[in-house]
């Protein structure tokens, strides 16, 4: 837990009360008499802006209520708007989908500032943590990624498979938050620049890997930079080695890869290719591509999905062994966890930061950007003291929380909560009765009062709220990314959250 001053209850309560009537409320802009017109990656970034901004600036956010900020694709009317921007604020941390960076980078003018607030924000007195992963798959977890800076603003690399060695068929694609696949490579009808994908640098992004057949795999990849003037440098290549089910032997000397999270991995400074796999302790260990070999064991093996769209795979019912992507949807990240805001503490380094931007911006409004960033400031304030007096109500035994995603490192750590597990369906596949046995003996065993669903990620939550039923723990809600019609701001969805996790979880909300 952090260190609140000491306030008496009614004089805490007091100061709460009369902070949280002031700044941060989310007041109506009145653009007729704004100075600076203002795009934002996000609703919580909007509804920051626009306390520190006030009438000075007219806001837009390009991920709407009720949208994911790690999968929207921007519209034409999205890049309409951030063209019309005399300054741009992103999250960053890899939050968003790098399709919507890109088309900031694309249509926002060249001297237009374009601040990704979480990037520093330790200089305006926020911190940054990892981010955790662990959904305790019993096969490799392997997506792909790219380490090493590439020049420019807006830069993607390019990863291309160009050979497959094997006694079938490989597909690697994704599954979005609806279900429907998106194939990035596909060797049955052999290989093209269409069997690619593209990723910002320092990223990684989970990925299904099916094969049609056992044997021995041999997968060839070559990397590119690719830059918004159109630039483009080929940067390396390698190949790498699967073997699928359980007869096949890995060649003499290999080291075997059959559990944990990794990654196809692609350096772009260096251009060298490998497997990224976390070690023991959680660190990154690196390994050259032809010193490792990726299981794909009997227990990888499913059917072909009777659906439609799954038709690229084969005939359903046939056999299929799959790596899943595990998360379903689209969700590009890094080694850090981008949803800092969940800790009241960062929301204020936003604003200091967001403070110091719109004055470099916007000279003349300095006063009206300081005082408003003050009077938001002793709101954020309070507000981190009334969540904190909320959340220590909750029992040690009962701080635990579940969830659909993993959004809520920041708040755990910071409120003394621990996250047990974030539980999310494996993408085209119905689990089986005994993982949900196994679920439901981890909500038991844990003693966990309640799990808690996203609003706006809740159609995909299932499983999750399937077993809660039937282990007769609460269904609960919390906001990790964006708002809805009923909470519209950073202060009601921080109230809510605290709220919602101490009366779920044997506390008392005040």
């Amino acid at each position: 837990m952090r260190g609140h001053p000491r306030h008496t209850p009614l004089a805490g309560a007091l100061l709460a009360a009369t902070a949280l009537l002031s700044g941060c409320g989310s007041p109506e802009g009145n653009a007729s008499t704004a100075e600076l017109t203002v795009s934002t990656t996000t609703p919580v970034l909007a509804d920051l802006v626009e306390q520190v901004g006030g009438d000075r600036v007219d806001v837009t956010s390009i991920v709407p209520r009720h949208g994911d900020p790690h999968s929207y694709e921007p519209s034409p009317g999205d890049a309409t708007g951030v063209t019309r921007a005399d300054v741009v604020f992103s999250n960053g941390l890899l939050l968003e989908e790098p399709g919507i960076m890109k088309m900031v980078h694309t249509n926002a003018g060249k001297s237009v500032p374009k601040i990704e607030l979480g990037e520093k924000l330790e200089e305006y007195g926020g911190t940054v943590i990892k981010l955790e992963e662990d959904l305790g798959l019993d096969v490799v977890w392997l997506g792909w990624a790219v380490e090493g800076e590439v020049a420019g603003a807006g830069s993607q690399v390019r990863t291309t498979a160009t050979k497959l060695e094997g006694p079938g068929d490989l597909r690697v694609y994704l599954t979005d938050t609806l279900g429907r696949p998106k194939v990035y490579v596909d060797s049955s009808d052999g290989f093209s620049e269409a069997d690619s994908f593209t990723l910002p640098p320092e990223a990684h992004t989970h990925v299904n890997w099916a094969f049609s057949e056992p044997g021995i795999y041999r997968l060839t990849v070559k990397g590119r930079t690719e830059a918004l003037d159109g630039r483009r440098e080929e940067i390396g290549s390698g190949t790498f080695t699967f073997t699928v089910g359980d007869d096949t032997r890995a060649p003499a000397g290999s080291e075997v890869l059959d559990s944990g999270h990794a990654d196809i991995a692609l350096n772009a400074e260096t251009g060298k290719v490998y497997v990224r796999a976390d070690d023991e302790s959680g660190e990154p260990r690196r390994t050259a591509a032809e010193d490792v070999v990726i299981d794909v064991p009997d227990r990888a093996r499913e059917s072909v999905p009777a659906k439609k769209p799954y038709a690229f795979l084969g005939a359903p019912g046939d056999d299929l062994w799959v790596l899943p992507q595990a998360v379903i949807g689209k969700h590009v990240h890094g080694d850090l966890d981008p949803h800092t805001w969940q800790d009241v503490a960062n929301a204020e380094a936003y604003v200091r930061r967001i403070e110091t931007e719109l004055v470099k911006t916007d000279p003349a409004g300095r006063a009206t950007y300081e005082r408003n960033a003050a009077d938001c400031l002793r709101t954020l304030g309070a507000l981190d003291e009334e969540v904190a007096r909320t959340l220590a109500t909750v029992p040690a035994e009962n701080r635990k929380l579940v969830t659909t995603h993993d959004a809520f490192g920041y708040l755990a750590k910071a409120y003394g909560m621990e996250v047990v597990g974030f539980v999310v369906p494996v993408p085209n596949q119905e689990p089986s009765a005994a993982e949900l046995e196994e679920l439901g003996n981890t909500i038991r065993d844990k003693r966990v009062p309640a799990v808690f669903l996203e609003p706006n990620l809740a159609a995909r939550a299932d499983v999750l709220r399937r077993v809660a039923e039937d282990q007769g723990v609460g269904i609960c809600s919390l906001y990790g990314d964006s708002f809805d019609d009923r909470i519209h701001s950073y202060v009601s969805m921080m109230r809510h959250n605290a709220t919602e996790l101490a009366e779920c979880l044997g506390g008392t909300a005040r």
